[in-house]
């Protein structure tokens, strides 16, 4: 998977642990961790979006398509992203569960366990949730949640 490998080689250049993740059609959303004393998000995000966009050209069949995207008539992903720093266990749960269940808040999916491109299945394997969390009732988050 594409985002995967271009996640990987933006780690292998600056560390950082992903604590939770969705892929959606149009966004994304993640939790990391950084080194001590590193806050720059923005060289990492940078180098994940251009080596996703590198493999996105490669991916090509039609040179007419590769050329349009190389003059940036088509982007890939948008300029910016929105930042917020966990403050409290509370804090990260309350945006773990925001990240897995957004399929389902999207209409995506009608639960997290629906969505392959998400960290969920490795929180329900370590046993975090219950494979069924998220299935019975729709779940409404704080205004603040999701929206930094």
């Amino acid at each position: 998977m594409l985002v995967k490998e271009a996640f990987k080689r933006a780690i292998d250049k600056h560390p950082f642990e992903i604590e939770a993740f969705v892929l959606l059609p149009d966004h994304i959303h993640c939790i990391w961790t950084l080194p001590e004393n590193d806050n720059d998000f923005s060289i990492r995000w940078r180098l994940f979006k251009g080596f996703f966009t590198k493999g996105c050209r490669d991916e090509f069949k039609s040179p007419r398509d590769a050329s349009r995207l190389k003059r940036g008539e088509q982007a890939v992903w948008q300029r910016r992203f929105w930042e917020h720093t966990i403050v409290d266990e509370g804090d990260f749960i309350r945006h773990v569960e925001y990240i897995h269940y957004n399929p389902a808040k999207h209409g995506l999916a009608r639960s997290p366990k629906e969505w392959p491109y998400s960290s969920f299945h490795r929180y329900v394997s370590k046993g975090i949730y219950d494979r069924d969390w998220g299935a019975e009732r729709k779940i409404v988050f704080d205004k603040g949640v999701g929206l930094e």
